[in-house]
């Protein structure tokens, strides 16, 4: 059985090709094989309907021979293959993700508008594609964090308690395993609680702080526990806090090697595929590379 293999979208953009270096430690770390594409934009009088595919000569495509020549001073790279395809690149982007194991892409493209963290591809692939979706942002973003992280490799994953995602959690621990990486696990729990007393107005609920706090902490543990048991090589940390999700999670990407993110389950009146408000903020302002993580197939 062929492994599927890691892909790296590239278009000559620093930010692709930032992502084209992660996408190789990624396939080396996996004993994968690497797969580069560059998505060619239709001419602006073709419609998206019209679209070719298929492997370029190398006097066919700069972008790709620039890639050729990066990845071949490389020793230890792993099988590659490169491909070109033509048309709408947030339409193409996500479909390569059911040939794949990991798609990773830079935060903008050569078309980004500067003033945007993180381009209409980007979103899109980890909107709608099938696998694990890694955005690699530039370098450089300030996160604010206040707390100083325990020197040495460090992964982060966000756990919501009250639904957790195990594919999430599944795809962390593995990464954190893969890489040597202490796992951090970031759980946020609403605080404070209010309540509804009249039309309009919200009072304090009065439930005591630290037993909130514990019984986040005890689903929490109670989530992690199988993972745990199959990867035993891995140091985990939990850190339960009140507040915002997103801020926790932004604020741990500093000096992190990747944050570890689930997607978004569909809603019923919302059937559409969508990312959550915490994994687009996440996407937004970490100061790491993000890892999108699907649903399980059928709950998507």
């Amino acid at each position: 059985m062929s492994t599927l293999p890691v892909i790296a979208a590239v278009d000559g953009s620093d930010d692709s090709l930032r992502a084209l270096d992660w996408a190789l430690d990624a396939a080396r770390r996996r004993r994968a094989p690497l797969r580069v594409v560059h998505v060619r934009q239709y001419a602006a009088w073709a419609g998206p309907d019209v679209l070719t595919a298929g492997p370029p000569e190398s006097d066919q495509d700069s972008v790709l021979d620039q890639v050729r020549a990066r990845v071949a001073e490389i020793a230890d790279r792993p099988a590659t293959e490169y491909l070109v395809l033509e048309g709408a690149p947030p339409a193409l982007l996500p479909e390569l993700g059911s040939t794949a194991q990991l798609l990773v892409l830079g935060s903008r493209g050569r078309g980004g508008f500067a003033s945007l963290l993180l381009g209409s591809n980007g979103m899109a692939a980890a909107r709608d594609a099938e696998c694990p979706v890694v955005v690699v942002p530039r370098p450089g973003r300030e996160v604010g964090s206040q707390t100083p992280a325990e020197p040495g490799p460090r992964v982060v994953v966000g756990l919501q308690a009250d639904s957790p995602d195990e594919t999430t959690l599944a795809f962390g621990f593995t990464e954190a395993a893969l890489r040597g990486a202490r796992l951090q696990v970031v759980t946020a729990y609403q605080w404070p609680l209010q309540t509804w007393a009249m039309p309009g107005e919200l009072v304090p609920v009065m439930i005591d702080q630290e037993a909130v706090e514990r019984e986040a902490r005890t689903l929490a543990e109670g989530f992690l526990a199988p993972h745990r048991k199959r990867h035993t090589d891995v140091r985990l940390d939990l850190q339960v806090a009140p507040g915002d999700a997103a801020g926790h999670l932004v604020g741990a990407s500093e000096d992190a090697e990747l944050v570890v993110v689930g997607r978004h389950r569909r809603r019923l009146l919302a059937p559409a595929r969508m990312m959550g408000s915490v994994t687009q903020a996440v996407l937004l302002h970490a100061a790491s590379p993000v890892a999108v993580v699907p649903p399980e197939p059928g709950t998507a």
